[in-house]
C-alpha cells in the first residue's frame, strides 16, 4: 500500500513551555534566550510561555517578563498555555492572540492536573472560547492523555473525541490530541485520528507526541501517513509532564525536521540552525539532552575518513 504524504508540515516549537517546565527553573534571561534563538530557526509557531499558578508550576512564575522581553520577530506566531480562565485572562493581557487551552480526557489526570473534573475544565474553557474571541483571539483545546492515562489506563477513542467534540461544540478553533505519557502507537493514532475526523472533518487538528517509549517519530510518520500537517515538537527532545510519573520528553524538533525533509515534506525549518538551538537549550538546562540528532548530526554530515 501506498501513501501519500503532505507536501509541507507546520510545525510549532514547544520547547520554551512545556519543555522549561519540567527541568530546575533556568533564569528568566535564559528562557528569553531560547526563545530568541528558535525564533531565528525559521520555525513559524512558538509555544511561550504559560499563565498558570507559580506555586504549581515556579518553573513559568515570570511569563509576563519573558513574553515583554522576548524579541517577537514578525515571521513567528507565538501562544501560550492556559489551564483555567485566570490564565485565559493574563494572556490576553499580555497581548496574546492565540491561546491553548487544556482538559485531559481521563478524569485522574485532570485532577491531578488542574484539580477539577473534566466537566468543570469544559465548562471554563466554553468561557475561555467567548471571551478569547471577543477580544480577537484565537483558542486551540488540547485533549491531554489522549491516547492513556498513567493512573487509569487506557483512554478509550470513543472518551477522547467526545472530549475533543464538546470543545469544538462550543467554539474551539483547533484541537490537538497529546500523548502525554508516551502510551500512543501508530495503529492507535490512526485509530483515533480516524474516528475524530470522521466526526469533525473540518476541525485543525494538531498532534503532539512524547517519546516515552520510543515511539514519537513512528506515531507523526502514521499521522503523516493520514495527511495530518500539524505537529507539536521540543528542541532537543526537552520537556515530559509534572502530572505525569514517567513522562520524558517531547519529540525532538530536530529529529522531526530531520526525518521530515528528508522525505520530502517541507517544514521551512533549518536543520543546522535547530541543531544549534538544542545545544544552546542543552547548555541553558545544563544536562545531557535526548536528542539524537543533537549528538549524530544529519545523516548527509560526514566525517574525514
Amino acid at each position: 500500500m501506498s501513501w501519500e504524504l503532505p507536501e509541507r508540515i507546520s510545525v510549532r516549537e514547544v520547547g520554551p513551555r512545556d519543555g522549561l517546565q519540567n527541568e530546575e527553573p533556568v533564569p528568566t534571561d535564559a528562557k528569553v534566550e531560547l526563545i530568541d534563538a528558535l525564533s531565528g530557526t525559521g520555525v513559524r509557531r512558538i509555544e511561550a510561555v504559560s499563565f498558570v499558578r507559580p506555586a504549581a508550576i515556579p518553573q513559568m512564575a515570570d511569563a509576563e517578563e519573558v513574553w515583554k522581553r522576548a524579541a517577537k520577530a514578525p515571521s513567528v506566531r507565538y501562544s501560550a498555555l492556559v489551564p483555567n480562565l485566570r490564565g485565559a485572562l493574563r494572556a490576553l493581557d499580555a497581548g496574546f492572540t492565540e491561546l491553548e487551552a487544556v482538559v485531559s480526557a481521563s478524569e485522574a489526570h485532570n485532577q491531578k492536573n488542574v484539580n477539577r473534573s473534566v466537566g468543570r475544565s469544559l465548562d471554563e474553557i466554553a468561557e475561555v472560547i467567548a471571551i478569547a474571541h471577543a477580544r480577537g483571539a484565537t483558542v486551540q483545546v488540547i485533549v491531554s492523555t489522549a491516547w492513556g492515562c498513567p493512573y487509569t489506563g487506557d483512554v478509550p477513542v470513543s472518551r477522547t473525541v467526545a472530549v475533543a467534540g464538546r470543545a469544538v461544540a462550543d467554539g474551539a478553533d483547533s484541537v490537538s490530541f497529546g500523548d502525554t505519557t508516551g502510551m500512543a502507537t501508530p495503529t492507535r493514532v490512526r485509530d483515533l485520528v480516524g474516528a475524530f475526523r470522521s466526526a469533525h472533518p473540518e476541525t485543525g487538528l494538531n498532534l503532539h507526541f512524547h517519546n516515552t517509549r520510543g515511539t514519537g517519530l513512528a506515531n507523526v510518520l502514521a499521522a503523516l501517513e493520514l495527511g495530518v500537517a500539524d505537529f507539536d515538537a521540543s528542541v532537543g527532545g526537552l520537556g515530559g509532564c509534572p502530572y505525569a510519573p514517567g513522562a520524558t520528553g517531547n519529540i525532538a524538533t530536530e529529529e522531526l525536521v530531520h526525518m521530515a525533509e528528508d522525505m520530502g515534506v517541507a517544514t521551512g525549518i533549518d536543520l543546522e540552525a535547530m541543531i544549534a538551538a538544542a545545544a544552546r537549550a542543552e547548555r541553558l538546562v545544563g544536562r545531557t539532552l535526548p536528542s539524537q540528532v543533537l549528538r549524530a548530526g544529519p545523516r548527509t554530515r560526514t566525517v574525514p575518513s
